[in-house]
């Protein structure tokens, strides 16, 4: 069957015979995947008032254990948010009641990150469906493809890094 990414690969085909555009057909599936799952997982945080960077936010903070709270450097780099967007993400989950920033005892200076009760109570509930959306979507594929694609989109993540 069909696809787009396959008329576009016709197109090239058309135009560029000269050019193997191969590499094509993986990125543009990928990015094309990519794009339906965040739309399917902005619809289930939708559901419980969040979007996909402050779950992230929340979520990393719920799964670094009790107490809750971390660096916001650390936090940068373990959240699937980008680093420039952390503050703004911040803010607006202070402003919320689901964050609070805590002097850090070990660094005069510095902050930690704290996940409130609020924040937990609510990541604890969209959780279950975020990876109920995540099942839904992976169920396509048996669990060995699961793992083959995993693998796979580890491989191209670290192949794609700036060097």
């Amino acid at each position: 069957m069909a696809d787009q990414v396959d008329r576009i690969l016709e197109q090239w085909h058309a135009e560029r015979p000269d050019l193997d555009v191969s590499p094509m057909a993986v990125i543009g599936r990928l990015s094309r995947a990519a794009l339906a799952v965040d739309a399917r997982l902005a619809a289930t945080f939708a559901r419980h008032g969040l979007d996909s960077g402050s779950f992230d936010v929340l979520a990393t903070l719920l799964r670094s254990g009790a107490p809750h709270r971390i660096a916001p450097a650390v936090l940068a780099r373990d959240a699937m948010v980008t680093s420039s967007a952390v503050a703004q993400r911040l803010n607006k989950l202070e402003a919320r009641g689901l964050i609070a920033r805590e002097a850090n005892p070990a660094d005069g200076r510095g902050t930690l990150v704290a996940l409130t009760e609020a924040g937990k109570a609510l990541v604890e509930q969209a959780l279950p469906d975020h990876v109920e959306t995540e099942r839904a979507i992976t169920d396509a594929l048996s669990r060995d493809e699961q793992a083959l694609l995993a693998g796979l989109l580890q491989r191209l993540e670290a192949a794609a890094r700036p060097r």
